[in-house]
């Protein structure tokens, strides 16, 4: 099903195009176009997405009919608008275009290289005695063959704690531990989306998320956020009632790539949305440790769950180590004993050595996350200071917590940043990488996990190509790298 937007929608979402720079050199009708254009490119529009009819539309930006129609005229010339008599116009991008979201996971060994492209730290110094630790603790299951299916209950009872304590009631029975977060989502994927299902994403949203999608022929549709604020409530849930997805995927907490926090008024919202159209909600919460600013957390989406259309899924990706492959799933007991039958169709069980190592690391929890805040807020500002300074025609909005800046450019040119960036060191992941179709040409995500002093020197090789990109020359080929 085709979302639509209404006339007063999209001018909220235009804004003062009538004021935008060199709009005086411009008549109306293509100032409004281009407006619109950028917002594709932006990804605050999505594709597929029908737009107002002329007379709607003139009415909402105060504007004449002709000048709208001749907007959609001009649209239409340059490919990002489609017509059919009786049918509306939908948004689509010229020659039919689209950028696959993702690539083959090939991360250098050139030391040399600094990679922005995997938003991840590295180990905390408590993990090698946890490791230690576990080894003496490994013993008492070497009598039985080693599967868990479900995960050992050591584990999964330390992860049902941590949901306790922030105001969900959770037993180990709802707790299923599996290789990793990315894991967690394609076992629920598995169950909860057949091939060719409706699916509502967030756009831009985490490129992993989209592979496993596409890996699961969804149909995706996607609700843009606005880089300043966020999610727009209206849009989001009336995305929801229009397309009446099978499943929804979320990021609330510091969400990827933007950094945006959901108020817990939209959560409440969404979850009663999401249970009158009948959708699933998987809330991906691999960055809820990493609060940088602020007192308080809103509660989890799952909290406002009364019927079982929440799937929580986590891990210690993020705040521990990405190396340590777990991650979990939290839904109803049914559905994970569900979980876990399909799950041995996959792998068995995740390694019991590694789910003793994590036992020992969530013991030490308020140490190594304090500890992980501390070192990420320092990197952000380092970070944040650094582009600023080198480039202050970027924008941003400096997030509260996770661990990147969603910066917004000065042209449409992540991708030959990207390009070029390699070709002094610089690993990057530009903006359509976190969309579906090409868009998001005008972004970059900036991950502030390495040491400050790399994250000075990329931000100054980065500055250093910039500014001579016009006179680059074209693009060649290159390997895909790790986006993580």
């Amino acid at each position: 099903m085709t979302t639509t937007i209404r006339g007063d929608q999209l001018a909220r979402l235009l804004g003062q195009w009538h004021s935008l720079p060199g709009r005086h050199r411009s008549p109306d009708y293509a100032a409004l176009a281009a407006s619109v254009r950028g917002l594709l490119a932006d990804g605050r529009l999505p594709l597929g997405v029908r737009l107002p009819a002329e007379r709607e539309l003139a009415e909402s930006l105060a504007v004449s009919r002709t000048t709208v129609s001749a907007a959609y005229r001009t649209l239409r010339e340059t490919g990002h608008l489609t017509s059919r008599r009786g049918a509306g116009s939908w948004t689509t991008l010229p020659n039919g275009h689209r950028v696959a979201t993702s690539g083959l996971w090939a991360p250098l060994d050139d030391r040399d290289v600094i990679d922005l492209g995997v938003a991840a730290s590295a180990a905390p110094p408590e993990l090698v005695p946890a490791a230690r630790a576990a080894a003496d603790d490994l013993p008492r299951y070497l009598g039985s063959a080693g599967y868990h299916p479900t995960g050992l209950i050591e584990l999964r009872e330390a992860v049902a704690a941590g949901f306790r304590e922030r105001g969900v009631a959770t037993s180990a029975e709802q707790i299923l531990i599996t290789g990793g977060t990315q894991q967690a989502l394609d076992l629920v994927l598995r169950l909860l989306c057949p091939p060719g299902s409706p699916v509502l994403v967030e756009a831009p949203t985490y490129p992993n998320a989209l592979a496993a999608l596409s890996a699961r022929r969804a149909r995706i549709d996607t609700h843009g956020l606005d880089t300043a604020t966020g999610w727009d409530g209206e849009m989001l849930l009336g995305a929801l009632r229009q397309t009446r997805p099978r499943l929804s995927y979320v990021i609330p907490e510091f969400h990827n790539p933007t950094g945006h926090l959901m108020p817990a008024e939209l959560r409440e919202r969404l979850v009663a949305t999401a249970h009158s159209t009948g959708t699933d909600l998987v809330v991906d919460e691999s960055w809820v440790d990493l609060q940088l600013d602020g007192d308080r957390m809103p509660p989890p989406v799952a909290h406002s769950d009364r019927h079982s259309r929440v799937v929580t899924i986590g891990g210690m990706s993020k705040a521990y180590w990405g190396g340590l492959r777990i991650g979990w799933v939290r839904a109803s007991a049914p559905l994970v004993q569900r979980l876990a039958a399909i799950r041995v169709g996959v792998d068995m069980a995740s390694p019991v050595l590694e789910q003793l190592v994590a036992v020992r690391l969530l013991r030490d929890a308020s140490k190594i996350v304090k500890d992980r805040r501390i070192e990420l807020r320092r990197q952000r500002d380092t970070l944040a200071a650094e582009v600023e300074r080198l480039l202050p025609e970027w924008n941003f909005v400096l997030p509260a917590g996770g661990a990147t800046i969603w910066a917004e450019l000065d042209g449409p040119i992540s991708s030959a940043l990207a390009r070029a960036a390699e070709d002094v060191g610089v690993r990057l992941a530009p903006g359509p990488r976190f969309g579906l179709d090409g868009t998001l040409e005008r972004f970059l995500r900036l991950p502030f996990t390495l040491p400050p002093e790399d994250l000075t020197e990329a931000v100054r090789r980065i500055a250093s190509v910039r500014h001579d990109l016009e006179s680059a020359p074209g693009p060649s080929w290159r390997t895909p790298a790790v986006i993580a």
